[in-house]
């Protein structure tokens, strides 16, 4: 867990520094292709990115589709209710971080907020629709 909360650290404070320096961009490719890659990002060559979710439970994309428009298939689960099924069992942080750094990686970037508006972690603000309230019923962040 040691090094996914060093990499949380730095990632806070590489904001907090180019904040503090008055750096700001606009909501614009031309002023986001200003922005300079850290170097240790340029250097780094190879990292892991966690894209993990209720999404990660229909078995294909054939019915991930099908539950979203239920047009196919009207008698199959909505998306919504595959969080139930979405249970993070196997989830071990501290494993995945040894495999991450034996495998090479030089860092890790978990999607905790997903465009469905799941959360991995309990929130306020998608009430009912994050991984305390709906599938792990804990804090996965």
């Amino acid at each position: 867990m040691g090094f996914l909360k060093v990499l949380l650290v730095f990632c806070i404070f590489y904001n907090i520094v180019a904040v503090g320096y008055g750096i700001t961009y606009k909501p614009t490719w031309e002023s986001l292709d200003t922005r300079p890659l850290p170097q240790w990002y340029d250097d780094a060559k190879f990292g892991i990115f966690i894209h993990w979710g209720v999404y990660s439970v229909p078995k294909s994309e054939e019915q991930l589709s099908n539950s979203n428009s239920r047009g196919n298939c009207p008698s199959g689960p909505t998306y919504q209710e595959f969080a139930n099924d979405f249970t993070a069992e196997l989830f071990d942080p501290e494993a995945w971080a040894d495999l991450f750094k034996k495998a090479g990686a030089k860092y890790v970037v978990l999607t905790c907020k997903h465009s469905d508006g799941y959360t991995l972690w309990p929130s306020i603000y998608s009430s009912s629709w994050n991984a305390k309230d709906v599938g792990p019923h804990r804090d996965l962040v």
